[in-house]
């Protein structure tokens, strides 16, 4: 009821500002009885992904609290992990607004932010002053003025600040908003990074004596050969998961309505079915050697079983989780417990 309530108010605002009211409101209340108004109790269903166990299966995708202001308050709602992010090595305010648009009809959202976010450092500083014990994946991301050639560096920096205080690390190079970022998943330049990161991992999990899994976010607009071609980086890299997908390009489930030919990713429930294809497609080609977590338009615990059956380990929501609400956690988790 509250939820309803809050969203009736917030639909009638500018979507960026409703995001940050909710953001510092959240921020706010996160270790205050206030929390009861979204609190919630999550029946508990463990499940090992990349060497870690967690205390169920939907975590909240990266881009809803970038800058990890409001991790208790997630934690409170039920979530079995969150991921915070996109982070660079120096902040950065984005693209020019307006860049956040709600497609409501469609239960879509189109953003083109472009990983606005306060940097690296004031992240792991949210990250150390976190009250709860809620397991928190890292997205990490390049600063728009690095040279795609020398983007690995913006990866390798962020990774060291982040290592000692992250469950897993997420690395971003599908986003559709940072120019040139997306030809990171190809060829000698993905080769390249994931063998940057897989040396940097063991290097760190030296120093601090802990293993830190690292997992790769993927777009949904890759073809059938494409999709091939990162599975075998990724297995032959070792890396340790893989995050699918992020928001698409593609319109076509969207024609015709209000806001949909702004430039942009396009997230929510015009992404289902895209997203359930690629993963698909992601599982019959790692065979099993390295798990998914799949996200993209779950909108419904229908959604998410159909991410599970596809081949996922976990989910994670994002625009659904806007739409629904705080319950939408409880009902995938529930009908997780049933399959």
């Amino acid at each position: 009821m509250f939820y309803t309530l809050a969203q009736k108010v917030m639909f009638q605002m500018n979507p960026e500002l409703a995001h940050n009211l909710a953001i510092g409101s959240l921020k706010m209340t996160g270790n205050t009885p206030l929390n009861c108004f979204y609190r919630q109790q999550v029946k508990s269903a463990p499940v090992t992904c990349m060497g870690l166990t967690f205390p169920n299966p939907v975590g909240l995708a990266a881009g809803m609290d970038k800058d990890g202001e409001s991790m208790d308050a997630f934690h409170a709602m039920g979530f079995g992990h969150i991921e915070v992010g996109t982070v660079t090595p120096r902040p950065q305010p984005g693209n020019d607004q307006p860049r956040l648009f709600r497609l409501k009809p469609a239960k879509g959202i189109i953003n083109r932010m472009g990983f606005n976010n306060k940097g690296v450092d004031n992240l792991v500083r949210n990250l150390i002053a976190k009250k709860s014990d809620i397991m928190v994946g890292v997205n990490i991301g390049k600063n728009k003025d690095t040279p795609v050639e020398q983007g690995k560096d913006d990866y390798l920096i962020c990774m060291e600040k982040v290592y000692q205080y992250a469950s897993y690390i997420a690395v971003n190079i599908s986003s559709p908003n940072t120019p040139g970022l997306r030809a990171m998943q190809y060829g000698e330049l993905l080769d390249d990074l994931l063998g940057s990161i897989k040396h940097k991992q063991k290097e760190l999990a030296d120093k601090y004596g802990k293993y830190v899994p690292v997992a790769l976010k993927i777009a949904p607009d890759l073809t059938g050969d494409e999709i091939q071609a990162i599975a075998d980086s990724l297995i032959n890299n070792q890396i340790d998961g893989v995050i699918a997908t992020n928001t698409t390009l593609n319109r076509d489930a969207v024609t015709g309505l209000l806001h949909a030919e702004e430039m942009g990713g396009l997230s929510g429930k015009p992404l289902t079915d895209l997203s359930t294809q690629v993963i698909k497609q992601l599982s019959i080609c790692l065979q099993g050697k390295i798990p998914i977590i799949g996200v993209g338009g779950i909108n419904s615990a229908e959604d998410a079983l159909a991410k599970f059956d596809a081949g996922s380990a976990m989910i994670q929501i994002y625009s659904g989780f806007i739409y629904q609400g705080p319950k939408l956690i409880d009902q995938i988790v529930n009908a997780y417990c049933a399959k």
